[in-house]
């Protein structure tokens, strides 16, 4: 099943951009003076967002995708069928490829994603991904071995 199939109705991007914004307004950015904020819409409607968290060690900063998975956690759980992030001036982010696959691994199939080159799915953004579907592909392949 696609997101799109999951969707709970049309996709509000400047809803979604929105949420975004306010969540970069909490984001602890000390160090670099760069906040991000990021919301995604889940499969039951719900809006989870999060936002950067910097630490003096700069290993252990926390991304936005980070704060936004946590909070989907917390929040029953669910999975993610569309996505968007901003910098400090509300401008359009992509993930890096460690937040692409932390999204893959809570997004629905086909997720969407809006990208600076537009409207993307996590697969186009990811080809190739390794996550859940496949270890549950995998599983029942091998259900009678």
């Amino acid at each position: 099943m696609s997101a799109v199939d999951q969707n709970p109705g049309p996709i509000d991007w400047d809803a979604l951009r929105s949420a975004a914004i306010e969540a970069k307004s909490h984001a602890y950015v000390p160090y670099s003076k760069f906040p991000v904020g990021a919301a995604a819409l889940v499969d039951d409607g719900r809006i989870v967002s999060g936002c950067n968290v910097e630490n003096a060690s700069y290993g252990v900063t926390l991304c936005a995708e980070c704060g936004l998975v946590s909070s989907l956690a917390m929040t029953g759980g669910g999975h993610l069928v569309a996505f968007t992030c901003v910098n400090g001036d509300g401008d359009i982010l992509m993930p890096c490829g460690r937040c692409r696959q932390l999204l893959y691994e809570h997004s629905a199939e086909g997720m969407l994603l809006e990208t600076v080159s537009g409207i993307r799915t996590i697969d186009e953004v990811l080809p190739d991904a390794f996550g859940p579907r496949q270890l549950a592909a995998y599983a029942a392949e091998h259900d009678n071995d």
